[in-house]
Formats: structure tokens, sequence, C-alpha cells
């Protein structure tokens, strides 16, 4: 469990004054693809479970803008972590075929997640007995 680790906590710098703070994400740069979608999540109570898929095309990095949240991140192997998102300049990036849920969403929540690639809901794995079956290279 020590050695997993396929998802990866991003810091994106931080510039402000007596004005405010402000963060920069730019695809490919802070984060390591190009940004296809944005899209975010909130309004969810603490007692939801989001996600709860696969992709397996799709990266993503997910930023608690506002609030926060919990990632539980899953191989498939039986291994899992479990992310705390409880700043706005940090991240967490999410390569392909990890199962991901978004939980414990604080009540000011907001939750941005960024995509390599446009929305196509056939890239999506929703039962996790496939996901753990296409991991370990058996058949259906």
């Amino acid at each position: 469990m020590d050695n997993y680790n396929p998802a990866k906590m991003l810091e994106f710098s931080e510039r402000g004054d007596e004005r405010g703070n402000l963060v920069v994400v730019e695809g490919a740069i802070d984060v390591p693809f190009e940004i296809k979608r944005i899209f975010y999540i909130y309004g969810s109570d603490k007692d939801v479970i989001r996600g709860k898929h696969a992709n397996r095309e799709s990266e993503f990095v997910l930023v608690n803008v506002a609030g926060t949240s919990k990632i539980k991140v899953m191989d498939g192997k039986g291994n899992e972590k479990v992310y705390a998102l409880t700043r706005p300049r940090t991240g967490i990036y999410l390569p392909k075929m990890v199962w991901k849920e978004m939980y414990d969403f604080s009540e000011d929540s907001v939750l941005l997640c960024l995509a390599s690639t446009h929305y196509d809901g056939s890239e999506y794995i929703r039962e996790y007995d496939e996901f753990v079956r296409i991991i370990n290279g058996e058949a259906r």
C-alpha cells in the first residue's frame, strides 16, 4: 500500500497582494495535459459520493476552489488511497484507469475538474467489478 500512488498531489503557485490571491493553472504546464474540458461540482451533501467510475482515456486534475472534499482512488488490485483537498492552490492529478470517488464535501465545496478529453460517455467504466476485471486482464 505504501508504494501505491497512481494519483499525485499538485501544488499551484499563488500570487497575491492586499487585494487578494490569484492561482494560475495552465494546461501542459501546471497539469500534465492540455485541458479539453472543465466542469465543477457543488451543492453536494456531506453524505453524497460522486464519481464512482474509472475512465479509459481521460485524465483529470481536481481542485477544491472553495471548501473541502476527499477523493478516494483505487487501482482495482486492492490498493486505495484517500486524498484531502483543503486549499484552493492544491489539486490532485488522476491518471486514466483509476477508480475515483469524491465525498465528504463541505457545505461550501466547489470542486473544479479539469479533463484531458471532451466528454465521451462510452469511455466511462461505471461498475467497479467490471473495472477490476479489466485491470486484472480477466475476460468478462
